[in-house]
């Protein structure tokens, strides 16, 4: 599987001096590099590829390599801080000929190098946890496996409180009827018509409750009286004759 390239850290002001060589063990130091005399200037790029990081020196117009550090390991070779100052830094350079020759990169700003120092480690950090990771699914392969099948005659119960019945026993569930096709039917509703066609018992009606304000309004009104069946049409008749009765009696009188 190809892998693609990273970008880690970008910095657009980075000094590059000549590192003379080292006479002892002991650590590098820039006041010995002659730091007004930078022998370049340009952009510094940190990517990475898989498990290695680059540290590529780049112009800053035309973005031209002018030289490139692998570092596949830090804190290391490749990449070393100087004992008198926490803004220049060591790193080797190669040319993809076999050639090395080490350098001396330093940052005008001091937040540019702590930038350039945590880009490093955190790029390592993950190395270091996905090799880990890589190795615990390596062992759980390799690991005895669990087996979770079913043995030759092995069977599994299952206990279900709201199913189990008492073996001989009738139970308390009610027969439903059975209607047509075997399908078994609800019983009808109380108060309602069943299905033999009789009516249902008529409900008793229920007590009104006495002494409520409801109740003394309506037994405080007056009840009308029912009319004599044989004088149905009395009041209507009455009201008819007097009414042509004082009719006949005014004809012939003219008022003026």
């Amino acid at each position: 599987e190809e892998e693609y390239e990273s970008l880690l850290c970008v910095k657009p002001a980075v000094l590059v001096y000549r590192v003379p060589p080292r006479a002892s063990n002991r650590g590098y130091r820039a006041a010995e590099w002659q730091l007004d005399q930078p022998a370049w200037s340009g952009r510094l790029r940190i990517t990475a590829k898989g498990s290695t990081a680059f540290i590529k020196l780049e112009d800053k117009a035309s973005g031209e390599l002018f030289a490139q550090a692998p570092v596949e390991q830090f804190p290391g070779i490749a990449v070393e801080g100087v004992t008198d100052s926490s803004r220049y830094f060591v790193i080797r350079i190669e040319d993809g000929n076999g050639r090395r020759a080490f350098i001396g990169v330093g940052f005008v700003d001091r937040g540019d190098a702590f930038d350039f120092n945590v880009a490093l480690q955190d790029h390592f950090k993950w190395v270091r946890q996905q090799s880990e990771l890589a190795r615990q699914a390596q062992d759980l392969e390799q690991g005895p496996k669990l087996d979770l099948g079913f043995k030759e005659g092995q069977t599994i119960k299952l206990n279900i409180a709201n199913m189990k019945k008492k073996e001989g026993g009738t139970g308390n569930t009610r027969p439903r009827p059975a209607g047509p096709g075997g399908l078994s039917l609800l019983p009808p509703p109380p108060g309602g018509k069943s299905s033999s066609g009789e009516r249902p018992a008529s409900l008793p009606t229920p007590a009104q409750l006495p002494g409520t304000p409801i109740t003394d309004s309506l037994l405080s009104w007056p009840q009308p009286t029912a009319a004599p069946a044989a004088d149905v049409w009395g009041d209507f008749a009455k009201a008819s004759g007097s009414s042509s009765n004082q009719a006949q009696g005014n004809t012939g009188w003219v008022q003026f």
